[in-house]
């Protein structure tokens, strides 16, 4: 989806037209406003990824105009310019919610790094973040394919995106404007899975007291997607077969057909051919699924869309929590480049929540990240020696084991506190590098009070 836009808030005409000017060709899209008050009517009517303000402006100046944004839009990121910019005024800036202080004068590249650094990624729970060429390339042939009718079979290891791309392709053909539903056939148990499919009239069976409308009948105009369609029990494999064929359904104790008129997605986590071969799936259906298929790589396999992913992840959830989004510091980018992704997808957005809580300021740094550490099989070679021989390494006394914290609840606890006793006790300035209001910070006290806590 396209980039979000920047707004400009700046009094000086010429000051703001070489803004515009240099953003505008390093690709960004720009909206502008001569002072603080006209900005906040843009911030009320459009989405913006961030706001680049003057200081020095009448009547509304761009601390107050900071103060506004972070108590109207807080994860919007704020930055400022000033050339009456001193060092202490930087700092209260920085507390009180900027982004990053630009002095005046600043060259070109200065401002477009600092865009890059803090911009917010335009995303929504259905966004396709995709920057690697392999990824790229997969959405080129989703995009075509969207335009036609056919039948499309998304397959890939778990957490993925399978079905967000399957969304993908929805919103790109020419059933856009009518319904997208989703079955996650792996979820829904075998007796209830015919129902939940066809539908079924009053009294078909016991416990059935009224007429219930399936998804297929509910995605009519539009598209159905059957998720993990691999865990579909035969016997119905057979029934769904005569419907994708006749293009028409019937209730569980119904009477007569209806006719149905969508487009069918399928995803899969299994090697589906070895599923025909071995006699899981049928291969009649399986061919009228796979007319396109698509295979979603691993997160692993698409290295440069990790820190553009973690980014949308880490705007989303300090939204919905009401508090600036953290940059992601160089040592940090490699340190998520470098993972495995085991867990794929699904993996990052826990370890970008994570991170979320243990950050104390606005940058995400390595330890914030908690990743598991390297398995022996994964080290190169010279380490694998290095680890096989321990006579080599110098003495040092023994240290007591320390207890490994893996709860997500515990652990952040035991960040809060130690954040308190570096501030002194001092719970203004605690809840300041928490990056948490002072009343959630009272609250999570009392909780540890209640638990056994005592405070120093």
């Amino acid at each position: 989806m396209p980039a979000l836009p920047i707004l400009i808030v700046e009094d000086d005409n010429d000051l703001r037209e070489a803004l515009i000017d240099t953003l505008e060709l390093a690709g960004y899209q720009v909206l502008s406003a001569e002072d603080g008050e006209s900005g906040l009517v843009v911030l009320a009517e459009r989405k913006v990824g961030m706001v680049l303000s003057d200081v020095q402006m009448q009547p509304m100046d761009g601390e107050t105009l900071l103060r506004r944004v972070k108590l109207e839009y807080p994860h919007i990121p704020v930055v400022l310019m000033t050339a009456y910019g001193v060092i202490e005024k930087a700092v209260a800036a920085l507390h009180a919610g900027a982004a990053h202080y630009l002095p005046k004068p600043f060259e070109p590249d200065d401002l477009l790094a600092t865009v890059a650094k803090y911009m917010l990624p335009a995303v929504d729970d259905d966004a396709v973040i995709a920057e690697d060429p392999g990824m790229l390339r997969l959405l080129d042939m989703a995009q075509r394919v969207a335009n036609s009718e056919a039948a499309v079979m998304i397959t890939g290891e778990s957490g993925t995106g399978k079905e967000v791309l399957a969304r993908y392709i929805h919103r790109h053909s020419p059933r856009a404007a009518g319904p997208f539903v989703a079955i996650n056939c792996a979820a829904i148990p075998e007796q209830l899975l015919e129902s939940t499919l066809f539908g079924h009239e009053k009294g078909a069976f016991t416990g059935a007291g009224n007429q219930h409308i399936g998804k297929f009948e509910q995605a009519d105009g539009g598209t159905l997607l059957l998720d993990e369609i691999s865990e579909m029990p035969l016997e119905l494999q057979a029934k769904l077969l005569r419907v994708l064929q006749e293009r028409e359904v019937e209730r569980v104790g119904g009477k007569k057909p209806i006719n149905i008129d969508i487009r069918v997605l399928s995803t899969s986590n299994r090697d589906m051919p070895l599923e025909v071969t071995e006699g899981r799936f049928r291969e009649d259906l399986y061919y009228r699924l796979n007319v396109f298929p698509l295979m979603l790589p691993a997160l692993r396999e698409r290295p440069d869309d990790v820190v553009p992913l973690a980014r949308a992840m880490l705007s989303r959830h300090a939204s919905s929590s009401k508090r600036r989004v953290p940059a992601i510091s160089k040592t940090a980018a490699q340190a998520l480049t470098q993972h495995r992704w085991e867990g794929n997808i699904r993996e990052l957005e826990n370890v970008m929540q994570r991170a979320l809580i243990l950050a104390p300021g606005d940058e995400i740094e390595p330890e914030h990240l908690f990743l598991p550490a390297v398995r022996r099989q994964d080290l190169p070679q010279a380490a694998k020696i290095a680890v096989a021989e321990p006579a080599a390494l110098p003495q040092v006394a023994p240290v007591a084991p320390q207890p490994v914290v893996t709860d997500i609840r515990m652990l952040e606890r035991q960040h809060i506190l130690e954040t308190l006793k570096q501030a002194g006790g001092v719970r203004k300035l605690a809840a300041e590098r928490l990056g948490m209001s002072e009343r959630t910070l009272r609250y999570k006290l009392q909780q540890y009070r209640e638990e056994g806590w005592q405070e120093e």
